[in-house]
């Protein structure tokens, strides 16, 4: 069978389980619509948690940017698995016993203000609809290369998919269908990394291959990724940093608090029956995502070595890399190169009109790396890979089984599907519960507020789409957009409506408001929104001369840290919250009994 009937078949099966999910587990009330119900179990709970977590950022740009990084590309590892033991340690626990249904009404009853679960909303939807741009992005690269069809055309049919399954079902079918996708996208990851381990190494533990020399030879792989980095220009593989040490701390903290203010993925701790499962259901999740997360490293390091392997046959030959014979001719260019070009991700310019591939660093500093490539003949790098392909393409490159292509596609899809279903339910609740319910209509019966759910979330699709069709201009950094977004709007917000009882409202919607506008200010202002052409406006905050170094990706820490001065500033010359939010707030922390989730005031 040829490999792209193998993709459709194996898509298409993926497609049909999801929407035979959603047709067993609709929802037929507010309770199940925003938290299934709150009765899903532990293991359940922990799966669709660590399907909704790993969004395409994981699946497909992960492992990519580690690849393109090399030892900085652990940010990212640190940043996002620290930031769910935040979460399960510091959060979930206190917000299951709180006993509501979103984030923003967490925020509206603890500081005792629609104004506040107002303010609340406005982060969610900036940082939701933020996050959910890249994952319609992911699903239109996914679908342009493996279906054969336009990254619009992709767009429109991930539209329809989660149309069919997140507006019937709401959060139980969303959960349900959450745990098949987690299933699809562990199996995509992990099979096609144990392939190319035991093909490199001879050891079927990528976790341990990555580790261990290559097969009929002393040199382990990461020694030889070191060695073909530094001869090709690049840094050392294994020591890399993103920036400045001061950037890459802050960078991991900002992932770290971002993740635990992500509204999505803390709705699902108010899905399990008590604070008990909350716990438990959070440790499972973090097993779960540990198997990806572990993986990640080895399936980056094995796409580097195999992709530089195949474009300069010398890495495996005679070690010369500048040789007249060390590069692919065009010729003999390998088939999955020539289906990436296609998408535009992959893109060979032959500069010097020799007919073969030229990869190297052609900006580097080291002298003896330029004399070498210009002695060859080389005229500068010709081969441009986007990170994005790298977990994707990583099997053709190794030249695996047709069907585990098909199964890497299916993964992919799952993974921007499943986040972007739980991205869309956070927008809907949000608008249907906490602004047409607690703002605008809090008599609105069951019915209505169902359907109003059910409208929200058609809308929001059709928005995401839309974005995914036509993203902004400040769009090349969503995903860590959005990361920086919560981490300095709602994640401050939560953690001093848990733990500081005397915080009040008008210190928590300041330091929201603050948070989020400079955070806002300083990604645009870096993006030269707010510089005038031919002047040093601004030379401290955007631009070549960003604060302390400090990068937009990496902001959201500084803005937290901003919302918690704004909000213990205001709090001090405001008036102290009311004895009884003061008391609800240590009956929260009090490990007692849970109470039940129903959606009451």
């Amino acid at each position: 069978m040829d490999l792209q009937t193998t993709i459709y078949l194996v898509v298409g099966a993926s497609f049909a389980l999801y929407i035979g999910i959603a047709f067993w587990a609709r929802a037929g009330s507010t309770s199940e619509f925003y938290v299934a119900g709150g009765g899903v179990g532990p293991r359940v709970n922990g799966m669709a948690t660590a399907a909704d977590w790993m969004s395409a950022a994981s699946f497909i740009s992960m492992a990519g940017l580690i690849s393109n990084m090399g030892y900085g590309g652990g940010l990212f590892l640190m940043g996002w698995t620290g930031g769910y033991v935040l979460l399960a340690l510091l959060l979930a626990p206190y917000l299951r016993k709180f006993g509501k249904f979103t984030v923003p009404q967490f925020i509206g009853d603890r500081f005792y203000s629609k104004t506040a679960s107002t303010v609340a909303v406005v982060c969610l939807l900036t940082a939701s609809i933020t996050y959910v741009i890249g994952q319609m992005t992911g699903v239109g690269v996914a679908f342009s290369r493996f279906l054969g069809v336009s990254s619009e055309t992709g767009i429109y049919v991930g539209m329809g998919i989660v149309f069919v399954y997140a507006v019937m079902g709401g959060m139980k079918g969303i959960t349900y269908t959450q745990v098949a996708q987690y299933i699809v996208l562990i199996f995509a990851y992990t099979v096609p990394a144990v392939f190319i381990s035991l093909h490199l190494t001879g050891n079927p533990i990528p976790q341990l291959g990555l580790g261990s020399d290559l097969v009929g030879t002393d040199i382990s792989l990461l020694q030889k990724l070191d060695q073909i980095a530094i001869d090709l220009g690049f840094g050392q593989y294994t020591t890399t940093t993103a920036g400045s040490t001061l950037n890459m701390f802050v960078y991991t903290l900002s992932l770290m608090i971002g993740t635990a203010g992500l509204p999505h993925v803390i709705m699902r701790f108010f899905t399990v029956p008590t604070v008990a499962d909350a716990r438990s259901s959070a440790g499972w999740a973090l097993v779960f995502i540990a198997i990806l997360y572990t993986t990640a490293p080895a399936v980056a390091g094995m796409a580097k070595y195999n992709l530089i392997s195949t474009v300069n046959t010398a890495v495996a030959t005679n070690g010369d890399l500048y040789a007249a014979d060390s590069s692919l001719e065009v010729a003999k260019k390998p088939d999955w190169m020539a289906r990436w070009e296609k998408t535009g991700l992959l893109k060979f310019e032959d500069k010097n009109g020799d007919g073969r591939i030229q990869y190297y660093n052609d900006k580097t500093k080291n002298a003896d790396v330029l004399a070498k490539a210009e002695a060859a003949g080389w005229k500068g790098n010709e081969l441009t890979v986007n990170a994005d392909i790298i977990v994707l393409a990583n099997p053709e490159i190794a030249l695996l089984p047709n069907w585990v292509i098909a199964l890497v596609a299916a993964g992919g899809l799952a993974a921007a599907l499943s986040t972007a279903a739980g991205l869309l339910l956070a927008i809907s609740s949000a608008i249907s519960h906490d602004l047409v319910k607690g703002v605008f209509n809090p008599n609105i019966s069951e019915k209505g507020e169902l359907m109003a759910g059910k409208i929200a979330m058609a809308v929001s699709i059709v928005i995401a789409g839309y974005l995914g069709l036509n993203p902004p201009g400040f769009a090349a950094g969503t995903v860590a957009l959005a990361f920086g977004i919560a981490a300095s709007s709602l994640f401050p917000a939560i953690m001093m409506g848990i733990f500081s009882k005397k915080m009040n409202k008008e210190g928590a919607i300041a330091g929201m408001l603050a948070g989020l506008a400079i955070t806002l200010f300083y990604v645009f202002a870096h993006k030269g929104v707010f510089f005038i052409k031919g002047t040093d406006f601004l030379p401290l905050i955007g631009g070549p001369n960003p604060f302390f170094g400090i990068t937009p990706e990496a902001f959201g820490a500084v803005g937290a840290l901003v919302n918690f001065i704004v909000a213990f500033t205001v709090d001090k010359f405001t008036k102290e919250p009311p004895e009884h939010i003061q008391h609800l707030v240590e009956s929260v922390r009090t490990p007692r009994g849970a109470k039940a989730v129903d959606g009451a005031h």
